[in-house]
Formats: C-alpha cells, structure tokens, sequence
C-alpha cells in the first residue's frame, strides 16, 4: 500500500500519472488552528520532517504574516526540508504575499497560496467588498504572486456556500492571473458529497483552460463528512486533496489524511487513484502529532486509533485468528500499527481465550481449561476487559487447585 510516485502539473494529474492525487498537507497550519494547540519552531519543524518521510506532496508550513515566530518556523522549514513543495499561506495583499514569499523564497520547491472569500455572507460581513472588487483583486494579487513564485495557489474561501457562476469567474480570473492550483474549499463544512462534487464539475466544465490546472478539494468536518467529501471530489477529477493527520484543525478539524489516503488505497477498485505516502509511517507520524500538540486521538478514531486493529467479539476473534482477512480490510503492518489485537472481555470467545493462554505460556488439559475460561467470564462481567496478567492468574490458581487436589487424592490412596 506504498507509493513513490513524483508530482509535476499536467492538467488535473500529478506528474504524468493522472491518476496520482497529491496530498497537500495543512498540519502545520491549519491543524495548528485547533483552540489550544500551539507548536514551538523546533516542533514545527519536527513536524516538517516526519511529513517529508511519510511522503506528502505538499507542507503548508504556516502563515508568514501572522507572528514573528510563525514567519521563523516557515522560513526554517523552507531551508531545512527536501522532497515536498513547501507553502506558505497568504491574504490577497501584497503584505502577506511579500512575507510569504520571503520565507519561503529559499525552498527548493516553494509555493505561495493565496485566499480570498467568495461566498456572499463573506463579502458582506467580513470583507465589505463587491464581486467585481474581488475579481479584480484575484486578477492582480494571483498575478503579483506569479510574478514572485512559479507555483501559486489559490483559494476560493467557502467556495460552497458562493454562486457557482460567480466562483467559475473567480477562477478563470485566477488561471488567467498565474495560478497553477486552484482550491475550492468547504470551510465551514457544510457541503455533502453529491453537492461537493457537482460543484467541482461545474466550475470545471464553465472555466476555459481548467484542464490545465489542479484542482484541490480542502475539507471541514462540521458535519462529519470532510473525508467523504474530499474522497467524492477526487472521483470527478480532483487530483489534490488538502489534508491534516489525525484530522486536527478548526472547530471539528479537517479531513483526516490518515483515513483519506487509506481509503484510496484498500478501495482502488472505486476510486481508481494513488497516492505517493508511505502508508507504513501513518501511526508514527499520528502518534508524533499527538504528542507534540496534546490532541488525544479517540481510541475508536480510524486506522491511527488504539481500537482500530482491537477485536471483542468472540465471533471477530475467531474469524481473525482463522484468517485476519475476515474482519481487517487494512493489514496492521501496512499503517506501521503493531499488529491486531485480541481484546479479552465478555463478548470473548473460547477460541480467542485459549490462543491467548497459549500466547502466555499455559497449554491447559480440557478439564482445567473449561474451568479457567469459566472464572475468566465471571471476572470479565465485573470488569471491562481482562487483562494478560489477570488471565495468567486465572490460570496460575487452576492449576495450583489441580495440583493440590491430585497430591491430595494420591495421600489418601496411600493411606497417608
């Protein structure tokens, strides 16, 4: 489920597969955004080089402008990273655009990405702006951008929730201007897939020259549907999909990277696309994110979750002793996840009980088996699960009994 594929800008591919999705990575700048988190320069650039090992397109390294110690994480991540593009966002004013471009100027691989609103409770509320103001705003600070950086994207800020006539504007005004990316993000997440997805394909097909771009998908998960919605925008041909591990970010975060590449790599038969992420580094680089941000992820959460490879059931238990493919669709190993794991409660079953008492040592007769798997379900209605420790004292007392009962038995057949 690895691949190491290069990345390039023909049409609506990556590198001359047009199959290839780019994964644009916001860790460090969206997914910094989650109220509480807030990543020291020397974490950032950790951050940075497990991103680059696990094999991401693109690093949005941060937003120059904001702070001082936000334009040095850029700046070092810029000089000190290999392999990915690194980005650097900014608002449509040639301030941002300036400091972006300062600190990544030096990058062997830099992009600026540019944003501006487009949806009409933005023009009114924040921006106080006319689609003809925005329009010529795009026209000349997507050119100013170009005129710095060869690679520039641009961002249609809650593309979703904007007139898709307007946004097909909006972008061919961005393409005419230099943009080699475009973005239609659904900031607030509010789109659904089958909305999500017929947006893309009307700005597609009402923007000359569109084949000449990439389009990227970034996804909120307000309602729960950022993966899904990025998922069905890469089915009608958006080849970026923008992304954060462990799904951190604003409010209810962003698309998760970790379930999006996995979902195209287990269900390529659907969506007929790759990735180039070294799939074997995805819970290292989770377990890395957590750790530095103090983001817990849920035991439950997909593919990086401590439940994700974990069976109770007894039924599941003995269906993945058999054979795991009965009830993992990904391999443990192929997510660098430790293995499966065999969880011992009351759903357990006496296959997966006795499995692990092997694991642990213990070879048990059938009599003193049936007796330890009954204390076993005694304990395990008192208590949510049983620990190897436990089961081994189970087991331990079993036989101590059995012994204790044979010696005795055998004094009194000598008369003792």
């Amino acid at each position: 489920m690895t691949s190491t594929a290069g990345s390039g800008r023909d049409g609506r591919g990556a590198g001359s597969d047009p199959d290839r999705v780019r994964i644009f990575d916001t860790t460090l700048r969206d997914g910094e955004q989650t109220p509480g988190v807030a990543l020291t320069v020397d974490e950032k650039v950790e951050v940075a080089r497990w991103l680059a090992a696990l094999g991401v397109d693109v690093i949005e390294a941060g937003f120059p402008v904001a702070s001082d110690g936000e334009f040095e994480a850029v700046s070092r991540i810029a000089g000190e990273i290999e392999g990915p593009v690194v980005a650097a966002l900014a608002r449509t004013a040639t301030l941002d655009i300036d400091r972006a471009w300062a600190a990544i100027r030096h990058a062997r691989r830099p992009r600026i990405h540019v944003f501006v609103s487009t949806s009409p409770i933005h023009l009114e509320a924040m921006l106080r702006m006319t689609e003809d103001q925005v329009l010529r705003l795009v026209e000349e600070m997507v050119g100013y951008a170009r005129s710095l950086c060869e690679d520039v994207e641009f961002s249609a800020q809650d593309a979703t929730r904007s007139d898709v006539g307007f946004l097909a504007e909006v972008t061919a005004a961005a393409i005419e201007a230099g943009a080699t990316t475009i973005n239609l993000p659904d900031t607030v997440g509010y789109a659904t897939p089958w909305t999500y997805a017929r947006m893309f394909q009307e700005v597609m097909a009402r923007v000359p020259g569109s084949d000449r771009v990439v389009f990227s998908a970034h996804t909120h998960d307000d309602l729960g549907m950022a993966v899904a919605n990025a998922l069905a925008a890469v089915r009608v041909g958006v080849r970026q999909v923008e992304c954060t591990i462990n799904g951190i970010g604003e409010r209810a975060g962003n698309c998760s990277l970790e379930e999006v590449v996995m979902a195209l790599a287990v269900r390529a038969d659907v969506f007929g696309a790759t990735t180039g992420v070294d799939t074997r580094q995805l819970v290292p680089a989770s377990q890395v994110v957590s750790r530095l941000t103090g983001v817990v992820v849920p035991p439950n959460k997909a593919v990086v979750g401590a439940n994700a490879f974990a069976h109770e059931s007894g039924i599941h238990q003995d269906g993945v002793i058999k054979n795991p493919l009965t009830y993992e669709i990904i391999r443990p190993e192929a997510v660098g996840a430790g293995g499966s794991q065999l969880v011992l409660g009351k759903h357990s079953g006496r296959h997966a009980v006795r499995v692990e008492l092997e694991r642990l040592g213990f070879h048990l007769p059938e009599e003193a088996f049936r007796e330890v798997f009954r204390r076993f379900k005694a304990l395990a209605d008192r208590r949510e699960f049983v620990s190897k420790e436990s089961l081994a004292r189970l087991a331990t007392e079993v036989l101590e009994e059995r012994q204790q009962e044979s010696g005795a038995a055998s004094r009194l057949a000598h008369g003792a």
